[in-house]
């Protein structure tokens, strides 16, 4: 055989293999986007990026730190394809056009989430005509907030709102500036740790109404159902990883928000991330359940005008 045919053999067998590579490498460069914040409870996600969980399947993850009131508003531009948000907060995007269907549960809130007040402060009704720092409508503490003082015979017209997020808002009140705040861990903290500014009044031990789930948009699951399966498994490794070596996640996980691994540890005590099991059972009832009654409550805030088709904001089949 002369050198031309071999060297033409050559390229036509080179040819051939990046042909029959070609499908694995595009399942590998999937890139999905997704939002975040520095909330503990979506710790494992950074730790499935900086760990190569993501990568072991076969994902090219960018996570973006976006605040949760404009979450959505990423999702709607297609800077984002998934979110990882409250259960209630998809009721309110989906209201409002914007529509991600949940794929796997994140966590729950063990006092995580916690409203703040004055060492004065008696109780929750004593608030009344009092300024609270809290986010904006649409977002987790707002609604925390909302479902604390309808338990009490209040609403959101009986108080001031302060407009801040969950770090200004805890920052703000350690510093002396307004009568409450509605913030959750890591920064709840900082008012733990200065008894003196003034004491948590209720957390969402008192009421349980915040847990987080990972949603992406229907098109983006329909378009790569692998990613969608893929995310849901990188989770629940993490999950293993922070079992089997809790230094080094913790650590990982701390970094991520500034944060040491022992003062992180510390703070997510007060969550609980959500195995398969528990997904099982949250998947087989639970959100169905709880999204009718945030519904109700969003729309008696005016948060939303119109209850959205709560069925389509789940899919229960990534956590079987």
């Amino acid at each position: 055989m002369s050198a031309a045919l071999r060297h033409a053999g050559w390229k036509l067998s080179l040819i051939a293999v990046c042909l029959s590579a070609a499908p694995w490498v595009h399942a590998e460069e999937t890139p999905v986007a997704i939002g975040i914040s520095g909330w503990i409870g979506f710790a494992p996600l950074t730790l499935a990026d900086k760990a190569g969980i993501f990568q072991k399947h076969g994902l090219k993850v960018d996570l973006k730190m976006i605040p949760q009131k404009d979450r959505h508003l990423a999702v709607a531009s297609g800077a984002i394809q998934c979110a990882a948000t409250t259960v209630e907060t998809y009721v309110s995007w989906a209201a409002a056009g914007v529509r991600l269907k949940q794929i796997v549960q994140l966590d729950k809130s063990y006092g995580a989430d916690g409203l703040a007040v004055r060492n004065d402060v008696k109780s929750v009704r004593d608030l009344k005509g009092k300024t609270i720092g809290v986010d904006a409508p649409g977002t987790s503490p707002y609604f925390a907030l909302a479902w604390i003082l309808d338990k009490n015979g209040m609403s959101i017209k009986d108080v001031k709102v302060a407009t801040l997020s969950p770090q200004a808002s805890a920052q703000a009140f350690v510093a002396g500036q307004n009568d409450a705040a509605m913030s959750y861990e890591p920064y709840l903290s900082t008012i733990r740790q200065q008894p003196d500014k003034g004491k948590i009044i209720a957390t969402t031990l008192d009421y349980p109404m915040v847990m987080d789930t990972l949603g992406c948009t229907p098109d983006f699951l329909k378009q790569h159902p692998q990613v969608g399966k893929a995310l849901v498994e990188s989770y629940f490794d993490a999950l293993d990883m922070i079992k089997s070596q809790p230094d080094k996640s913790y650590d990982i996980m701390g970094a991520a928000v500034k944060s040491s691994g022992k003062a992180f540890a510390q703070s997510a005590q007060y969550l609980r991330w959500q195995d398969r099991e528990q997904n099982r059972v949250f998947f087989s009832g639970e959100i169905a359940k709880f999204s009718e009654e945030a519904a109700k409550l969003l729309l008696e805030a005016k948060v939303i005008r119109q209850k959205p088709d709560l069925s389509a904001l789940y899919d229960a089949s990534y956590v079987k």
